[in-house]
């Protein structure tokens, strides 16, 4: 958490840590409160030190360029904390005032949050539905896939071996242990599994789940990955790169998660 406070409200920083951190929770915060006088019957001070610091550095500045210090005290009396209020602390009746309105702005924040919360949740959902919807869509090409590639063997070992010379066992367990490692039964059931490891991860109550879910989402990749090496067939390259793109809209999202 970050704090840009006037020096008036110096005393109150603790204060207004401990309330943004039970507000807010979590995140990076960043708050800059100022304070501004109406009228004279509030007397100001000018710290003459930090004039001269600043009148100093300024100087030596412009001599080096050799430009003009036209208006230089005017620059210098609009530096931070040169001139302020003469006093140290703001009374308590003021700094009600001013935690109301920090109280207000966190609990604002809070709200935007929420409602950025309940869109990314429906977003996330959405996304991971559709590789769910995807993946029963490469069912039906299955069975087709290993006919298409049962063929293909074996018209290319017709033609380059000769039917009459294949032996017929030999060349049924070859096609055995080559389509046994072009299965991805268990990438789908694990991409499966993990879909829905997702929703429960995303359900939960937890307020930090944003690395949790991210790692299921590496998960998922991997899986998608490797059904996508397998696949050997066109129409389900097609439909591994959409679930693909999915997943790319769903890692952006999940950055957004705290």
């Amino acid at each position: 958490m970050a704090t840009k406070l006037p020096p008036i409200l110096r005393a109150y920083e603790l204060d207004i840590r401990n309330l943004l951190s039970n507000v807010l929770l979590r995140g990076t915060i960043d708050l800059t409160v100022s304070v501004k006088t109406e009228g004279a019957s509030k007397p100001m001070t000018v710290n003459t030190d930090l004039a001269a610091f600043y009148y100093n550095s300024m100087k030596q500045i412009a001599d080096q360029l050799e430009i003009e210090q036209d208006n230089v005290l005017s620059t210098i009396m609009r530096m931070p904390e040169v001139v302020a209020a003469d006093q140290d602390m703001l009374p308590e009746e003021e700094w009600e005032v001013v935690k109301s309105a920090v109280e207000e702005a966190a609990r604002n924040l809070m709200a935007h949050r929420k409602h950025e919360g309940d869109a990314l949740h429906s977003d996330l959902q959405a996304r991971i539905k559709n590789i769910e919807n995807l993946l029963e869509k490469i069912l039906p090409h299955e069975a087709a896939r290993v006919d298409k590639i049962r063929t293909r063997i074996n018209q290319s070992m017709s033609e380059y071996v000769g039917k009459d010379k294949m032996d017929q066992n030999r060349f049924e367990q070859e096609m055995i242990y080559y389509l046994e490692r072009m299965d991805f039964s268990e990438e789908k059931t694990r991409l499966s599994q993990h879909c829905k490891y997702f929703y429960e991860m995303v359900a939960k109550e937890e307020i930090a789940k944003g690395k949790m879910l991210g790692f299921v989402i590496q998960e998922i990749g991997r899986e998608i990955n490797t059904l996508g090496a397998k696949a050997n067939d066109a129409t389900i390259q097609q439909l591994v790169i959409s679930m693909k793109d999915e997943l790319e809209k769903a890692k952006e999202q999940i950055l957004n998660i705290l």
